[in-house]
């Protein structure tokens, strides 16, 4: 059985990053490095009468620091902090697009980066009407998000993730979810 032994923890902060000994059924160890914030959730809200889905747009240190385009579009989502996911992925959808969003459909809970994390994703999709537009959006304001609502036609949104211009894994999941489960969206 593979074990996890020697953490030691080099920092404590929104998320956790440790240094760990990961041992293998043959004794054999391996260092590696693991971060660690919890689970997460991301919910793609669609209007099936009006075949839009709304997506976010916000800066992401991750691909400014490897020297690409910091603007990503993506599905609203954060980490649970302890919430129910489905209660999360709403709470995520009311603060990032003022969306209140009721049934969720539940599309997977996948590994995101297994090799070097512990963050499993919660993923739903969620259809809502004009009455469940209730908040401007934009993020939590103690947050600093810097978060543009972007409405669009679903079709559109899958031309730009066939293209590449939507490029968060996640979001391009939830798009081909949509498309397979509910295809008169587009």
């Amino acid at each position: 059985m593979h074990v996890i032994d020697n953490i030691k923890t080099i920092h404590d902060g929104w998320g956790r990053f440790h240094l760990v000994t990961m041992k293998s059924p043959d004794g054999s160890e391996h260092p590696r490095q693991v971060e660690d914030h919890g689970d997460a959730t991301c919910v793609l809200p669609y209007d099936p009468e009006r075949r839009v889905v709304t997506l976010v747009r916000q800066p992401r240190a991750g691909p400014l620091f490897v020297g690409a385009d910091a603007l990503l579009l993506e599905a609203p989502a954060g980490v649970t902090d302890g919430e129910d996911p489905a209660d999360a992925a709403r709470r995520e959808a009311m603060e990032e697009t003022g969306l209140r969003l009721s049934d969720l459909e539940p599309a997977g809970a996948l590994w995101t980066m297994p090799g070097c994390a512990t963050e499993k994703m919660h993923l739903y999709l969620a259809a809502y009407g004009a009455a469940d537009r209730v908040g401007a959006g934009g993020g939590a304001e103690d947050e600093h998000e810097e978060i543009e609502v972007v409405e669009m036609p679903a079709a559109e949104a899958v031309r730009q993730a066939a293209s590449g211009e939507i490029c968060d894994m996640k979001t391009v999941f939830l798009l081909q979810a949509l498309r397979l489960r509910r295809p008169e969206v587009f």
